[in-house]
């Protein structure tokens, strides 16, 4: 016979994620495969400190290196937008806590996620090891100017705010490619865009109002 206190937490840990899931559902995200994505990878693996218990709420969280974890709508709606398909390879700006390049691990081939910020790669990177997400691969570095070596990239996703969506990124997105990111003045309301590349050049669809820390040159200092 099983003990009360294991079916308790158990319960409760079912419960948490179908509301968990039912949320993302309400706020559009409605694509099966990221949704699956989304119940896969653990955004609690993601949050510490005197946040962890707020892991399962829809909001943004503050992390480390005076950084944010997105609230998990807007990472279901960006990875939504993006369309990854299983042999994309895929190029993320801004590594943070790792929760969002663990979601696209799950959808796509291979998942290169850069940060200025050493300290978030390194304990992003030792999280990836920890889960078994073999696919990722985290470099410390200036993510406004991609990773050439690397491009072209069938989908790239930037998780902080430029005022245009940067050249060097939109030179690395292959034709049909897409590329989803928040545009605008970090000091105001900014528009979620999504890039698409065409044989003929860029076409741009403006999602949704959001709000993201600013996208930041050069190297930081931890």
């Amino acid at each position: 016979m099983t003990g009360g206190a294991d079916f308790d937490e158990d319960g409760s840990a079912a419960e948490r994620k179908m509301r968990f899931l039912y949320a993302l559902r309400s706020r559009g995200v409605t694509d099966s495969r990221v949704l699956s994505a989304m119940e896969v990878i653990d955004r609690g693996h993601f949050v510490r400190g005197l946040f962890a218990e707020r892991a399962y709420e829809d909001m943004p969280l503050p992390i480390a290196c005076g950084q944010t974890i997105s609230q998990p709508s807007i990472v279901g709606i960006m990875t939504q937008a993006l369309a990854v398909q299983p042999r994309d390879k895929v190029l993320e700006v801004g590594t943070g806590s790792g929760y969002q390049a663990a979601i696209l691990s799950q959808l796509a081939r291979r998942v290169y996620t850069v940060d200025r910020h050493r300290r978030l790669v390194r304990e992003a990177d030792a999280l990836f090891r920890a889960l078994d997400l073999t696919n990722i691969t985290a470099i410390t570095g200036d993510g406004s100017f991609g990773l050439p070596d690397q491009a072209p990239f069938d989908r790239i996703i930037v998780t902080a705010a430029a005022e245009d969506p940067p050249g060097p990124l939109l030179a690395q997105l292959k034709t049909g490619g897409i590329m989803v990111l928040p545009v605008g003045q970090s000091d105001t309301v900014q528009s979620l865009i999504k890039v698409t590349r065409t044989e003929r050049g860029f076409d741009y669809d403006e999602l949704r109002p959001v709000r993201f820390v600013p996208l930041v040159e050069g190297i930081g200092t931890e």
